[in-house]
Formats: C-alpha cells, sequence, structure tokens
C-alpha cells in the first residue's frame, strides 16, 4: 500500500490517473563540474559568463541575468538549455542541495565552483523539473543526505542515487504550466509591493525637512507656514520603561510585545508568535497600550526600533526592552511615528547608540532628539496618509504571502 500510494501525488489535474514512475537521477542524466582551476584574478572580466551561487540557490528557474563575467575557456563545461544546477554546501541541511534549472541559450556560459551541473534526458519537461526538485518530498530527501557538523555538504554520487517522480510529459508540462503561472503571478505582487516601499520612501524623504530647513520639500494644499524644531519629550506625557517579565505561551487575551515581535520592515506587530507576560498582572494596568502610544527599542541590534499602537492589536502589554511614549493630546500621534522613520531619525540612532558595549539609547535621551513639527492639522494630514499609505503596503503583503503560502501548499500536493 505504501509503495502504491508514493506513485500518486495527493492532487492531480483532470484526466491524469497513471502511476507516477520513480527513477533514479543518475540513470536518466549525466552529471558535470562547474568551474575549476581559477583564482580571484580571473573574474570580474571577460567576455564570458558563468551562474553565480546565488543565482542556484535562490530560483528555481535561473535568472538569465544574475551570472557574473569570467575569461572563455574551452576547458570549462559550457551550460546548455534544460541543464540543472545544484549547490552542493551550506550552513544548515534544509539549505543544501538547492537546485536551478537553466533556460538560457547563451554561449560561453559556465556555473560557478560551488554547484555542480547535471544533463537530464530528454524525459523532462524542464518547469516540472524545476518546480519538483524544490517539492518538500525532494527537499526532505537532500536534508537526508546533507553530512557535516558546522557546515554540510552533499555527495553528487548519492544525488545520482535519489528517486524522483517522473509522470507523463503531459502531466509534467501541466504541472510545470501551472507553476510557472503561480510565480509569475507572486513575482507581480512582488514588484508591486516593492514599487509601494519604493513610493513611501520617496515621501518620507519630501514630506519631512531636511538638513534643518524649516520647510519640507513637498506638501499639501492650504498649508505654508515654517515648522518649528520640538523635542520628542515635549510631544510627549511621558517615557515609560517596560515589564520586567518573560513570555509564556499565549492565555488568548493577553498579547505580549517584544523587541523581536515588531516586523522589521512594517514596523507592525507580529502575530506569528503570540505570547503573554509571564507576571501577575492585577497590578500592571501601566503597563498596557493605549491608541497612539509609541514604542521605542532601546539597546541591542534593533534599538531605535518603532512600532505604533493600533486598537486592533487587542490587549497588548509591553517589555523591557521597549521604552513606551504617551503622546500628547493635540500631536498627532501617527505623525511621530512615521518621523520614526525618517533619515533623520535614523541619524540620531546611529550616533546616540554608541556604547562601549552593545549599542543602547536610553528614555532620556529619546526624550531629547529633536523633531520638526508643523501645525497639529498638517500633522494630521500627514499622518492620515502614510496610514492610509501603510494600509495598502500591508493589504499587497497579505496578498503576497496568502500567494506564497498557495504555492507552499500545491507543492506539498502536488508531488510524491
Amino acid at each position: 500500500m505504501k509503495d502504491n500510494q508514493a506513485k500518486y501525488p495527493q492532487l492531480r489535474f483532470k484526466d491524469f490517473d497513471d502511476p507516477w514512475e520513480q527513477r533514479k537521477l543518475g540513470k536518466i542524466g549525466k552529471t558535470f563540474t562547474g568551474l575549476s582551476g581559477k583564482t580571484k584574478e580571473d573574474f570580474g572580466h571577460g567576455d564570458a559568463k558563468f551562474v553565480t551561487y546565488m543565482n542556484v540557490f535562490s530560483n528555481p528557474v535561473s535568472d538569465l541575468e544574475m551570472i557574473d563575467n569570467i575569461e572563455v575557456d574551452a576547458k570549462q563545461n559550457s551550460v546548455e538549455y534544460g541543464d540543472v544546477f545544484f549547490t552542493t554546501s551550506s550552513e544548515t541541511p534544509e539549505e543544501v542541495g538547492m537546485s536551478s534549472v537553466w533556460l538560457g541559450n547563451k554561449d560561453n556560459v559556465y556555473l560557478n565552483s560551488f554547484s555542480f551541473g547535471y544533463r537530464p534526458d530528454k524525459i523532462f519537461a524542464p518547469y516540472y523539473l524545476a518546480f519538483m526538485l524544490r517539492s518538500p518530498v525532494i527537499r526532505r530527501k537532500f536534508m537526508f543526505l546533507a553530512q557535516g557538523i558546522s557546515r554540510y555538504n552533499i555527495s553528487k554520487t548519492k544525488v545520482m542515487n535519489m528517486e524522483v517522480p517522473v509522470p507523463k510529459l503531459e502531466e509534467q508540462q501541466q504541472i510545470g504550466s501551472f507553476f510557472k503561472q503561480l510565480d509569475n503571478t507572486i513575482a507581480l505582487h512582488q514588484r508591486k509591493l516593492a514599487k509601494l516601499k519604493k513610493l513611501k520612501q520617496g515621501y518620507l524623504q519630501k514630506l519631512f525637512p531636511k538638513n534643518g530647513s524649516k520647510f519640507p520639500q513637498l506638501r499639501f494644499a492650504g498649508f505654508a507656514d515654517a515648522w518649528e524644531e520640538r523635542k520628542l519629550g515635549d510631544l510627549a506625557t511621558s517615557f515609560e520603561y517596560g515589564l520586567n517579565a518573560s513570555a509564556k505561551e499565549f492565555d488568548g487575551i493577553h498579547k505580549y510585545i517584544r523587541i523581536t515581535d515588531i516586523d522589521d520592515s512594517s514596523r507592525k506587530f507580529d502575530h506569528e508568535s503570540l505570547t503573554s507576560p509571564d507576571i501577575d498582572l492585577s497590578s500592571a494596568d501601566n503597563y498596557k497600550l493605549q491608541y497612539g502610544d509609541i514604542l521605542f527599542a532601546r539597546t541591542g541590534a534593533s534599538v531605535g526600533k518603532t512600532y505604533i499602537y493600533s486598537d486592533s492589536d487587542g490587549l497588548v502589554y509591553y517589555a523591557g526592552f521597549l521604552i513606551r511614549a504617551r503622546i500628547k493630546s493635540g500631536v498627532d500621534s501617527n505623525f511621530i511615528f512615521q518621523h520614526t522613520l525618517t533619515s533623520s531619525y535614523e541619524n540620531f540612532i546611529r550616533v546616540t547608540s554608541q556604547r562601549s558595549g552593545q549599542p543602547g539609547v536610553n528614555a532620556k535621551e529619546y526624550s531629547i532628539f529633536e523633531i520638526s513639527v508643523p501645525s497639529y492639522e498638517e500633522q494630521q494630514r500627514i499622518g492620515s496618509f502614510f496610514k492610509q499609505l501603510d494600509n495598502t503596503i500591508a493589504l499587497h503583503q497579505r496578498k503576497l504571502e496568502k500567494l506564497q503560502e498557495l504555492k507552499k501548499g500545491y507543492l506539498q500536493k502536488m508531488f510524491c
């Protein structure tokens, strides 16, 4: 029963019901080596190209532009359309033996020396091969072959003894086409998301004054007054350190936010691994976040990272390595938060956080950060504009993540 199940994927396209063959890679193709006999002086110039390690590692189908220069050398193995590349080592067993299929037709293209090549017989549709070799069932086989302690390697001979599923060519083509379209959709959303993030960076540069100026480069209609310099401490009622408590399993109600729970790019509360504070909360009301509270990371590699509380995050307590600024009424919290994403704030953190030990910024130092402030009405316009832009970015991020999860599920179910 088990052997029979291994020949049938969980999910298939209509009209395909034949069992899949299991074939050893070494029986249906041959290997070749990457660059050999080269020194660092040989790279970076010449009329030939080579496929980089990161190209192989990162892409199921090789990026035809992710290649570097090297001199033409007839002794090296040129790659051909349909060749497969495998990385030979990595720091973790999960990342060893990553594969990439080459679909280029350029002359004098070689493979990097940290990978080996595989030239299959004509029984594979290239896109099927690309995604099959990245499917969970095959990746588990590579992890099993990984050997090492501090660095993991795979044996070319053992890889060639690996069995892979080989359905009929027509079914391969359908599967390959499906994943190609799915990848194209994911890439489209990635480009849209990147454009939105770049757009926001541009607005951050233009909607806040730079280099001591009292006027931003770009303003909303109806505003022309000069901005004034204020200390952050003048705009907040208090700066308070968080709970001195460890985290425990989430109790379903009381959320605990630590530096590691603030997403580095979006600055949102990452709800992936919710926890609760491991402490009696009966006298911890002062550590509950309120609408508009801003958190500042005070130490370590993430010093300066910020987060603004939203009601949608629920009941949240904040941890000891964070400092809470409670913004005064008459000051727009989201305007202040967006100011912490500007280059002037980054410069402040870079200079102020310097310590003899690990970097850090304390509450008093945060309070003297000088910030350019317009009228309350202009603050609200700017804060509202960025909030809407952040919501749009978050929406595209969720769409992208759903597509990536969808692909992960299909990779699990469509190969055996």
